[in-house]
């Protein structure tokens, strides 16, 4: 997880560990913003191979200005290539309790 919000980040870190989908905050850093520059461009929407779940929360960055915001890099957890006891072998839809518990705990209405 990347976050520019403290409060949001310790929010879902707190759900992740309720629901078992456990998330966990990772740095944003300048020197990862210079790999999205482009010499053709405003700036390129991949940086390439290292850090790429860091360039995508870098570019996310650029044009949220001081909205609180979360980048979850799902990818590697998205698809299992064999059962397990909670969920059958494809799609694994991690992160939907950990967004779902995390909406009703802090953004909705009671």
């Amino acid at each position: 997880m990347f976050s520019n919000n403290d409060e949001l980040a310790q929010r879902l870190e707190a759900v992740g560990r309720a629901t078992g989908e456990k998330v966990w905050r990772m740095p944003l850093a300048q020197e990862y913003d210079e790999l999205i520059k482009s010499e053709i461009a405003d700036m390129k929407n991949i940086g390439g191979r290292p850090g790429g779940s860091i360039t995508a929360a870098q570019f996310i960055q650029r044009f949220v200005n001081d909205k609180p915001w979360a980048h979850l890099d799902i990818a590697g957890m998205a698809w299992a290539s064999k059962d397990a006891a909670c969920r059958p072998k494809g799609a694994t839809a991690f992160g939907v309790r950990l967004l779902d518990q995390l909406v009703a705990e802090h953004y909705e209405t009671k």
